[in-house]
């Protein structure tokens, strides 16, 4: 459905953030994109969703596609209306809008006006606290509330894909439990598409079907997501394991010696 095939982006005409990135997103999956901070992940979200430009970015070579159709150098309005939704990571709700201001302001593209009510009410099913919540102001609402928030705006779009990035930011274990059970449900229940960034690589890979690794604006790694549960390199790296069952520090791996191994 998805498909990123050798992507260049550069910020301020001259810093080149991702190299070469090619992967797809088969429809109906959830697709994990695992890395460390500054890997390139956002980066990668934001150019299939057009949204670079405000940060003065921008696609130099490769194809973005969505079922076939190119996606690159569309305006960002014009991305959505395809099918592609994005909820931001750090949630970036309406703060002075209602709770339910903001989910019709994510209905902006849905030409027929009678839908509204049915998708509010989709929504509502899938996060039951939104409706309780309703009349509350946006920013009054708790961490866990602005990411069903921020979730709930982007399904009123009626997305094929939906990019999460970073869904778990800040947010209580409990919570984040539910949320990814939600994702999980979506995908399966209204056959919602998902590319997922996320930095709590064993959450992610719990329910995506398969990963990718990005290290350095690159994809060095993909395979199933139950490979990567068991790969050693990525329980050291991203779940924070050893071989011998117990935690190490990023310092305490032979880093080099293994990234060298994955490139080769």
């Amino acid at each position: 459905m998805l498909k990123l095939n050798n992507v260049e982006v550069v910020y301020d005409r001259t810093i080149l953030v991702l190299r070469g990135v090619s992967f797809e997103v088969p429809k109906g999956q959830i697709v994990a994109l695992l890395g460390s901070n500054g890997a390139g992940k956002s980066t990668t979200l934001k150019a299939i969703s057009g949204i670079l430009k405000p940060e003065r970015g921008e696609v130099t070579a490769g194809s973005i596609e969505l079922n076939g159709m190119t996606m690159q150098h569309r305006e960002a309005g014009e991305i959505v209306k395809r099918g592609i939704a994005q909820v931001m990571e750090g949630r970036r709700t309406f703060g002075l809008l209602t709770a339910e201001e903001n989910l019709i302001a994510g209905a902006h593209t849905q030409p027929d006006r009678s839908k509204v009510k049915a998708d509010l009410e989709l929504v509502y099913s899938y996060f039951p606290r939104l409706a309780e919540r309703r009349g509350i102001r946006a920013g009054y609402l708790s961490g866990g509330e602005q990411q069903m928030l921020a979730i709930g705006r982007g399904l009123m779009s009626r997305p094929e894909v939906m990019l999460l990035d970073e869904p778990s930011l800040g947010l209580a274990p409990l919570l984040v439990e539910e949320i990814f059970e939600i994702v999980k449900r979506l995908n399966q229940e209204e056959s919602v598409t998902v590319l997922l960034v996320e930095q709590n690589a064993a959450m992610a890979l719990t329910i995506a079907d398969h990963g990718y690794i990005m290290e350095n604006g690159r994809i060095v790694l993909d395979e199933p997501a139950e490979t990567l549960r068991t790969n050693e390199d990525i329980k050291e790296f991203y779940l924070g394991l050893s071989e011998g069952g117990g935690r190490k520090s990023f310092r305490d791996v032979k880093h080099y010696r293994r990234r060298k191994r994955w490139l080769s």
